[in-house]
């Protein structure tokens, strides 16, 4: 077969002589050196087990997939499977509307692809196809290509096949020109649209002066000119987060150089020809991709540059005062949503199953508990699990500005974690001085903001508590009253925290660190109510939740996620619809979430003397009145 294809470039180069008179070498070579001296820098993600976290493909000869009898050829009629294993020459004929079919199903791949693709590549160079074009009516201007090719795409629009392109642009007539030229710009390509770059332009790197450096997100392989984490909103961005993060050593890439000359170029790639898609038939996006000689970028170069390309790509901010939440929610949402609609494109009476039954149990919980009355005062009394929930909402709605007042010290208390940390991290060294300053930093975030929430929740337990006795209470007062007892309230915290690390020291005891969690859930209203000592206020919540860990699992993931959640999600409409900036949506994310941490309090308070009275009391709780008198 490739004696067939040099006989073929070798005719077709001869044809050139006799026509322009030039030597059958000089554009070729010309097109080869060019080709070499600006190929690209490679930088995957780094993969550190396989069918692990990473990117497990690399750039790939098509070869790859042409040949193997695993991989079928089928017709646009029914699926038909016309051949198996076809071969470049069998791609040739065109075959608009066939495609290729690779071993697996794309929408439910586990490690199918990765161990199909290391086995049939095994020892393989990677590749890639370099393609020096130029563009009717746009003289002056030359284009110089680099072509990659996946088996596979893992991101949210999962794939069989990928094609991947970064485009360099001379101002130059010819191959032989642009030799003695650096490019005036440089296009990467992400997705269905196009990220630019000068060739001085900051964000681009370069090594030895000429050889560009592209960052391949994991699974989606959309080229990007740095090492981060990308979030799109658009087909054009991808919709979701590319994570370029972590790079490994460069790739020694082979150029493989298709010629300028139409005729030329099939004769030697015949694979060139085909119409058809490198992958499987599937519904919209999880279609496979068509090839490169399909594409107005391979045609048009120069104009697709001008019409598609943007000026930036939107990288997530690394950290921030108020931390990542809203961008990190909306990466971790879109990737949720785009696993429900692959489901449900890949076996739809299954999913709609499971969402049924989680909906018919959902309302079954809502109906399993009373709602009405909602009897925020007085606070020592029983409830039911929605009664519980209303109380602690129409309390907080009721006194807003305390609540919110209160809930406010975790902001600068971010600001310090903030300015300390940047202080211990600011240009640490690597090895074991760098790892001891990570440690040291992300031990101060835990005291600093740990300290912070708790002050946070007992602030408001003690401010529930004066409410519920009709006494004047403000933010201040709250906090003395709560600073009044520091050293319960600061001991029982690192009692705790101790207890829950060791636990998740190991795998096996981490369901028991959970376990902890939920027994010392109410040692700060024990210390408020009560006045215990740091231990005694331990084994006094665990001996009140033991009796009544669901409710208090339930409820307090609930709060939770309403003070935890409703910030992000802020954050992401903010992305969505107005397109703000990165930081002010993680700063919107982490204010909610300050504001709302006292709904938390306020439920476990009311959570606390639901445990505590049902202990304690055998009576039938009274159902008339909006305001119910206590029960001790």
């Amino acid at each position: 077969m490739w004696t067939r294809h040099l006989l073929g470039a070798g005719v077709v180069a001869l044809t050139a002589v006799l026509t322009s008179g030039l030597p059958a070498h000089a554009a070729d070579g010309d097109e080869q050196a060019l080709a070499e001296r600006f190929a690209p820098v490679v930088r995957l993600v780094q993969q550190d087990a396989e069918c692990g976290p990473g990117e497990p493909y690399q750039p790939s000869a098509v070869e790859l997939v042409l040949g193997d009898k695993s991989v079928a050829l089928r017709a646009p009629w029914d699926d038909e499977v016309v051949g198996a294993g076809p071969t470049a020459e069998d791609l040739s004929e065109g075959l608009f509307g066939y495609h290729l079919d690779f071993p697996g199903n794309p929408l439910e791949a586990g490690c199918d692809y990765e161990e199909w693709a290391r086995a049939t590549g095994a020892g393989a160079v990677p590749t890639t196809y370099s393609h020096v074009t130029t563009e009717a009516g746009r003289d002056g201007r030359l284009a110089l290509q680099y072509w990659f090719f996946y088996p596979y795409n893992d991101y949210t629009n999962k794939h069989e096949g990928d094609w991947e392109m970064v485009q360099l642009v001379f101002a130059a007539d010819d191959a032989a020109e642009a030799l003695d030229q650096t490019p005036i710009a440089v296009g990467y390509t992400q997705h269905e649209g196009l990220e630019v770059a000068q060739w001085d332009d900051p964000k681009l790197e370069i090594v030895d002066g000429t050889h560009p450096v592209v960052h391949p997100a994991a699974g989606s392989h959309a080229n990007f000119y740095e090492d981060a984490l990308y979030l799109g909103t658009s087909a054009e961005q991808g919709f979701g987060c590319d994570d370029a993060r972590d790079p490994d050593d460069d790739l020694s890439l082979t150029i493989a150089v298709v010629p300028s000359d139409p005729a030329a170029a099939k004769a030697e790639y015949p694979w060139l020809g085909f119409e058809g898609r490198w992958g499987q038939r599937e519904e919209a996006f999880y279609n496979g991709p068509t090839g490169p000689n399909t594409k107005t970028s391979w045609t048009h170069p120069i104009s697709y540059q001008e019409q598609n390309g943007r000026d930036l790509s939107y990288a997530v901010p690394a950290g921030g005062l108020f931390g990542t939440s809203a961008t990190d929610f909306f990466c971790d949402t879109v990737a949720s949503g785009s696993e429900v609609v692959r489901k449900l494109v890949d076996n739809p009476a299954r999913l709609l199953v499971v969402l049924a039954l989680l909906a018919l149990f959902a309302v079954w919980l809502l109906r399993r508990t009373t709602w009405t009355p909602v009897t925020p005062l007085r606070i020592a009394r029983r409830r039911a699990a929605g009664q519980l929930l209303r109380a602690a909402g129409r309390m907080y709605r009721s006194r807003w500005r305390l609540f919110i007042g209160i809930g406010f010290l975790t902001v600068p208390a971010s600001l310090v974690v903030a300015a300390a940390q940047s202080l211990i991290l600011g240009g640490s060294a690597g090895g074991e001085a760098g790892g001891l300053r990570v440690l040291v930093a992300a031990l101060l975030a835990f005291l600093v903001l740990g300290t912070s929430i708790l002050l946070v929740l007992a602030a408001t337990t003690h401010a529930l508590g004066e409410i519920d006795r009709g006494a004047e209470v403000g933010v201040r007062r709250a906090y003395r009253l709560a600073l009044a007892r520091w050293r319960p309230l600061l001991g029982a915290f690192l009692v705790a925290s101790v207890a829950v690390g060791l636990l998740t020291v190991t795998v096996v005891l981490s369901p028991l660190a959970v376990v902890a969690i939920l027994l010392f859930a109410f040692f700060v209203p024990v210390i408020a109510f009560e006045d215990a000592a740091a231990v005694a206020s331990l084994r006094r919540s665990a001996s009140l939740v033991r009796h009544r860990i669901v409710k208090t699992a339930l409820l307090l993931a609930t709060s939770i996620l309403v003070a935890g959640a409703l910030g992000p999600l802020l954050g992401t409409i903010l992305i969505l619809l107005t397109g703000a900036p990165f930081p002010l949506a993680n700063i919107v994310a982490g204010v909610t979430y300050a504001v709302l941490m006292p709904y938390v309090g306020l439920t476990v308070a009311y959570l606390y003397f639901d445990a505590r009275i049902r202990s304690e009391l055998a009576h039938d709780e009274v159902r008339m009145a909006d305001v119910l008198p206590a029960e001790i």
